[in-house]
């Protein structure tokens, strides 16, 4: 999978890295301390600078207690097209995984729409995310192992899953060109 087709909004991660940590009133040392990073790579992401991966930015997220989407989305315009292989998009640091931010939830909804792209070979395992998370997947081409860890299911495109994102999670793609749309809702 290319990681020139698009990349992380790294200005919009920045500026949203700042204004969530300003919101939450803690400092630069405690997010770093709640996300598992080092303070250095944390002050990076918040001056535009570094690669972030998708772990990186959820680790961020559950620390700072917002969805995924408040730290890669800029303001909303009131119609949105995203052509396909644009719009900001963070990799997996150890899999063949990429997901592309659709939709954001406005404020008045809990969700974000993903579209996630994978590639056979080391699944995108995921840590538990903020509580109350509940993922729904629709697979549209290829074929996924999907849901909690230790009790995946196998679909096919067309197929859908609801699992909870507050466990231990897995999207193992089995076939190449494998994708699908993912919604987050929060409780």
């Amino acid at each position: 999978m290319s990681h020139d087709a698009a990349s992380a909004p790294l200005d919009i991660i920045a500026s949203s890295l700042r204004r969530e940590r300003a919101r939450a009133g803690l400092s630069l040392t405690e997010v770093a301390r709640r996300a598992g990073l080092a303070k250095s790579t944390l002050s990076q992401l918040e001056s535009a600078s570094g690669n972030p991966s998708v772990e990186t930015l959820w680790a961020l997220g559950v620390a700072l207690d917002v969805p995924f989407s408040r730290l890669v989305e800029p303001d909303r315009p009131q119609v949105k097209v995203i052509r396909a292989g644009k719009g900001p998009t963070v990799f997996a640091e150890h899999a063949d995984y990429a997901c592309t931010l659709l939709s954001a939830c406005p404020s008045a909804a809990r969700r974000d729409m993903y579209l996630v792209r994978a590639e056979p070979g080391t699944p995108r395992r995921s840590d538990p995310h903020m509580n109350g998370v509940v993922e729904h997947i629709v697979l549209c081409a290829g074929r996924a192992r999907i849901g909690v860890a230790d009790d995946p299911a196998e679909l096919l495109p067309g197929d859908y899953i609801c699992y909870p994102g507050d466990v231990r999670h897995v999207f193992e793609a089995l076939e190449p060109g494998t994708f699908g749309v993912e919604i987050s809702e929060y409780a």
